[in-house]
């Protein structure tokens, strides 16, 4: 049995990667220079938006699913936030990176946290 509160952090979720996703595809450089950012790589930055995207609406499409397709979801999930926390944590202590980036290690990493709890309870 798949627990309500897991199906409502995916609509959580979703919405979240959805709000960011968006401005990161359509306008890169406008968005991230309202956070700090001075240098801008359009191309990466849609591609963490298109990630962001894909990730976020299969947390929607795939909120009624069932057990099985929560362990595969989850996983995927624990393996994108973990290794987004150790991209940014590598990030913020090598470089001059805007304050915001620490927002997103605690945010990512807050998602790796709870994934990794209801995956655990899964098992």
């Amino acid at each position: 049995m798949v627990h309500n509160s897991l199906r409502n952090w995916f609509v959580i979720h979703f919405v979240l990667d959805f709000l960011f996703a968006v401005p990161l595809i359509f306008t890169p450089v406008a968005f991230l220079t309202l956070f700090g950012w001075t240098t801008i790589d359009p191309l990466m930055t849609r591609l963490v938006g298109a990630a962001l995207m894909g990730i976020g609406v299969e947390s929607y499409l795939g909120r009624n699913a069932g057990i099985e397709a929560y362990k595969g979801m989850l996983n995927l999930k624990i393996i994108w936030s973990a290794s987004a926390t150790f991209g940014l944590i590598l990030t913020m202590v090598t470089n001059n990176s805007p304050i915001i980036g620490w927002l997103l290690v605690l945010i990512f990493g807050s998602f790796c946290i709870i994934w990794s709890y209801y995956r655990y309870r899964i098992n």
